[in-house]
């Protein structure tokens, strides 16, 4: 893969990562159905390139295990930001869960025992900012804030899936950490959703497919065969684009336009997000990504 096709490829993995939103709207299933499904999804397609390697049951029962853990805080941050996008909408959603480099940030100085230097905190800062000028109410108790609560908190969830990669993950094939995570969500998430998976209709099935296929299973084979050609800053770069797609999107097909403070709220999340990225050229971290 040449540098062109990589950038591409990333691009590509970006823009299906923001759509995760518009597809968990369109499907009217419930959030826990979406999550159990999206899983059932991703383990069919990740199992196939899985079992490619001939060392595909190759983790130790403790590696499992830890990736086991890791998948669960990723259905809890799928399942909370599908409830964020069904509570306010996907634009909300989406700059909510935009603050996880900031938790990133926190979690990795507190578990790590890495030094937060003044410009991180100023990532922080910038991050609580643009969440306070995101919210269209500043009543908590409306829904708006309600959503933008359940947004906040995947984003913590994924930062602690972030944190969770950086030490379970070294030595173990992308696809196979990956097929582990979603086989520990399928797990944990089938028996609890059992009783609403007949009433999904056939429509949704298909955005919930589509959420598997796409924005699972390819969106993190792109963002993978990306990184063998560009850095992992250059990636977190594009990423930061994630919300942008996921609110142009969500305007073009919903009619969910930001006002004035959404977008300026989104604008400082998305100056940290890019800030975070090029910090982290001095502080490596293993990068993952829905």
């Amino acid at each position: 893969m040449r540098h062109r096709s990589a950038l591409l490829a990333l691009h590509l993995g970006a823009l299906l990562f923001g759509l995760s939103g518009i597809f968990g709207k369109l499907a009217l299933a419930a959030p826990l159905a979406i999550v159990c499904g999206r899983a059932l999804f991703a383990v069919a397609a990740l199992l196939p390139f899985a079992r490619t390697d001939g060392n595909w049951l190759r983790p130790s029962w403790r590696r499992r295990l830890a990736l086991a853990g890791a998948g669960l805080l990723l259905g809890g941050h799928w399942w909370s930001f599908f409830v964020a996008v069904k509570v306010s909408g996907v634009a909300v959603a989406t700059l909510g869960f935009a603050s996880f480099p900031a938790f990133t940030v926190l979690l990795e100085g507190l578990l790590f025992r890495e030094r937060v230097r003044a410009a991180e905190w100023g990532v922080v800062a910038l991050v609580s900012l643009g969440l306070v000028l995101v919210s269209p109410s500043l009543d908590l108790g409306s829904q708006a804030s309600l959503g933008l609560a359940w947004a906040v908190l995947s984003g913590l969830l994924f930062a602690l899936v972030s944190v969770s990669n950086r030490a379970t993950t070294p030595g173990v094939k992308p696809a196979q950490a990956a097929l582990w995570q979603n086989l520990a969500i399928l797990a944990c998430s089938l028996p609890l959703a059992w009783s609403q998976l007949p009433a999904v209709r056939a429509l949704d099935w298909l955005w919930i497919a589509l959420l598997g296929l796409l924005c699972t299973a390819l969106a993190h084979s792109l963002f993978v065969a990306s990184l063998r050609v560009l850095n992992a800053r250059s990636a977190s770069v594009v990423f930061a684009l994630e919300p942008v797609y996921g609110i142009g999107f969500a305007w073009w097909l919903f009619g969910e336009r930001p006002g004035l403070r959404m977008l300026a709220g989104g604008a400082l999340i998305l100056l940290a997000t890019l800030l975070s990225a090029r910090l982290s050229r001095h502080a490596p971290r293993a990068d993952d990504l829905e």
